[in-house]
């Protein structure tokens, strides 16, 4: 759609939106005054018009002739949210940089927005004192200290951190401290179905005290410390608190979501050897109730340990050895304080798991490291701090779980669980009730959002800004987003499991811009590879395979099912004598210094915020049906943005197979899909080819289809 200049808009164009005649006259004039002031096209005129003209009441559509009016001819990278100093200097970075600055950067020291970026290559060049300082101001501290900070070592190409201490993140968590009290609120949370009832609160206090409760339930069941521990539940207070006390009891938390079929659930539990397992006998997601005990008898488990759906009645039978949730809690005979068993800091605090390319789940350790980065990517770029009601519709069965629990109570802050479906109006209006200030989404739920309109009537002012992660975003569905809370950031965050965190961010320091990051985390330095593998100079726009600077705090060092250094580093390029970090994505560096994601360069995708193998995906597609020859599943991104969709590529035995097959094919696949592997996953397209492109040693080249198919305009599909 070709858009006006914000100059050259009239009063019936405003009212050609369905906003009433007077209203428009008032805008009218109001954009005038905003023009005169400002010009016609630049950040402070949108700034101005988010301020004064816009509100979550008005159309989504005049919202966009604002928008795209005042940066028609504008450029690149047209900022969608401004910082001021006067909320700059009240951050946790800004507050740290006005105390310090100079001492960290020198006479070039200007002010915390001037000096940002500075301060962020700080990080990578100094890690001992930038993270000395950076536990220090979150209040970090451990039973037995580190010799230092960063111990580089030859057999460790991410180096060694915090050797020698000793800590336990979930006591941590629990910690009264200067700036938390027993009576601080830890979790807030609704369930579905009670939307109009009152938001459910727990203090710090009542927290530690089910936390203990549970620690010491645990420690009866006579398991080895140490053992794995598997949690298939929805995200809400009872998991949170289980989560807690496994890791206070020193032992291993492994994340299982609670979407996963039985052979999922399997086969994590078989690769972490899992000793036992919490799950729930049903959860209900939009009104349906699905058994979730029952995946999980299915999946062979061993013994599990059943917390019945809140507001419930118990009533299925018990597999011989299972434990419902009430006899469980009988066996903790204490219910004093719990006294924590302190880890070294390379012992594992939880497994969790990313799909790579072997058609296994890569099971990867969080050390007590892990949790300590989480955090600090939340109080360093989310600006996550006491007095903070945090909400993520997420799952422990992914990074984003975890992440949520740490990033919340290490700083301070309320987690705000809604145990529901995360795209009904009931959500929406737990985050108004919960006074949430830091809302996470995936883009999806946006777009579910957006295009049910189930925000509309909430008020969502309280947000601070919103964090985005998952998949590529969209401009459009962003910029609805912020104006459903009167214009707030949306801090994009990539990372991965492996991380523990992000490596590519946002920060309330910088101008954002949508659907694009603003900077490397703090600690993080990137490399974009080209064609021939070699690092473009990372301050020129360029275009390539995302390579990371080995030395991230709280990084993976190792796999329980793979060769970590062959995963991550094996063949990769060096700078400054060590080799870098592969990651896999690729991403653009924009000539104004932004960065943004393009999916996958391996033979991974990322649908619906979940990372999957091709192969996984082909070795169900495989099996459906006896005409198929091969498969390729390859994640291609449209083309007006967004999350990857899924297409699948098909090679008939029969070449004279016809259009009309794809039709049931597709049923099919997406039949098999959603049983097998995950119910979220869903095939887009399906293409018939008469062979797939391979290499001269056979193997499957997925990423010459995926160009193909984003570049095709109209390929042969279903």
């Amino acid at each position: 759609m070709s858009y006006k200049t914000l100059d050259s808009i009239t009063i019936s164009d405003i009212e050609s939106h369905g906003i009433p005649s007077e209203i428009a006259a008032q805008i009218h004039q109001k954009l005038t005054q905003i023009i005169r002031d400002y010009g016609a096209s630049s950040p402070q005129t949108w700034q101005k018009i988010t301020n004064q003209l816009l509100n979550p009441q008005f159309p989504f559509s005049f919202h966009q002739i604002m928008y795209y009016g005042c940066y028609k001819n504008y450029g690149s990278d047209p900022p969608a949210w401004l910082p001021h100093m006067e909320s700059v200097r009240l951050t946790n970075i800004g507050q740290l940089l006005e105390r310090r600055g100079k001492e960290f950067l020198g006479p070039k020291y200007e002010d915390p927005m001037s000096s940002f970026s500075d301060f962020q290559e700080f990080s990578v060049l100094n890690p001992e004192v930038y993270w000395s300082c950076i536990l220090e101001e979150m209040g970090i501290s451990f039973t037995k200290p580190p010799h230092c900070i960063l111990y580089e070592n030859s057999s460790y190409p991410g180096g060694q951190w915090l050797p020698g201490c000793s800590l336990n993140p979930a006591e941590i968590c629990l910690r009264v401290n200067a700036k938390r009290n027993l009576d601080d609120i830890a979790v807030a949370w609704r369930d579905e179905g009670e939307d109009n009832g009152p938001v459910q609160k727990m203090t710090l206090q009542e927290l530690r005290r089910e936390v203990w409760f549970v620690a010491h339930a645990l420690d009866a069941l006579g398991l080895p410390q140490g053992s794995a521990i598997a949690i298939d539940m929805p995200m809400n207070v009872d998991s949170v608190i289980i989560y807690l006390a496994i890791v206070l009891t020193g032992n291993v938390v492994v994340s299982i979501a609670d979407s996963f079929a039985p052979s999922e659930i399997a086969t994590r539990l078989r690769i972490a050897n899992a000793k036992a397992i919490f799950t729930q006998d049903i959860i209900v997601r939009g009104g349906k109730s699905i058994p979730l005990y029952r995946r999980v008898i299915e999946a062979k488990s061993p013994m599990a340990i059943i917390i019945p759906t809140r507001g419930s009645r118990f009533s299925m039978n018990l597999r011989s050895g299972d434990m419902s949730w009430h006899d469980f809690r009988e066996g903790a005979k204490k219910v004093e304080e719990y006294k924590a068993v302190d880890q070294p800091v390379q012992a594992f605090t939880n497994i969790l798991f990313s799909s790579g390319t072997t058609g296994e789940p890569k099971a990867i350790p969080w050390t007590h490291a892990t949790p300590l980065k989480a955090a600090a990517d939340a109080w360093c770029h989310m600006d996550i701090r006491k007095g903070d009601v945090v909400a993520w519709p997420t799952n422990l069965g992914w990074m984003m779980g975890p992440w949520l629990v740490y990033a919340s109570l290490l700083n301070n802050a309320s987690i705000a669980l809604y145990n529901g479906s995360p795209l009904s109006s009931g959500f929406s209006k737990f985050v108004q009730d919960a006074n949430v200030t830091m809302l996470g989404v995936v883009p999806s739920i946006v777009r579910a959002w957006r295009s049910t309109n189930c925000t509309a009537g909430y008020d969502w002012s309280a947000i601070r800004c919103f964090g985005s992660t998952g998949e590529a975003s969209s401009v459009d569905e962003y910029l609805w987003l912020m104006g459903r809370a009167c214009y707030k950031p949306v801090i994009e965050y990539c990372g991965g499991t492996e991380i523990g965190g992000g490596f590519i961010t946002g920060s309330l320091l910088q101008p954002q811009v949508l659907a694009a990051f603003s900077t490397p985390a703090m600690g993080c330095s990137l490399f974009l590879l080209d064609n021939n593998g070699i690092p473009i100079p990372q301050n020129m726009p360029g275009f390539g395979e995302l390579a990371l600077g080995p030395l991230m705090f709280g990084a993976s060092h190792t796999l329980l099912n793979g060769d970590h250094y062959k995963v991550y580093f094996e063949g990769m390029p060096t700078c400054k004598g060590k080799a870098l970090r592969r990651h896999g994505d690729v991403f653009e560096r924009t000539s104004t210094g932004y960065y943004r994601a393009h999916g996958r360069a391996d033979d991974t995708m990322n649908l619906g915020g979940i990372k999957v193998s091709s192969i996984e995906i082909e070795r169900i597609c495989n099996g459906v049906d006896s005409s198929i020859l091969e498969t390729a599943a390859i994640g291609v991104p449209p083309s007006e943005g967004g999350p990857e969709q899924l297409v699948i590529a098909v090679v008939f035995k029969d070449s004279s197979k016809s259009m009309s097959d794809l039709s049931h094919l597709k049923i099919s696949f997406n039949s098999a899909l959603q049983k097998q592997l995950n119910p979220l996953f869903r095939a887009s397209q399906v293409v018939s080819l008469p062979s797939l492109p391979r290499t001269a040693t056979n193997k499957v080249m997925r990423r010459v289809l995926r160009q193909e198919f984003t570049q095709s305009a109209t390929p042969s599909k279903l």
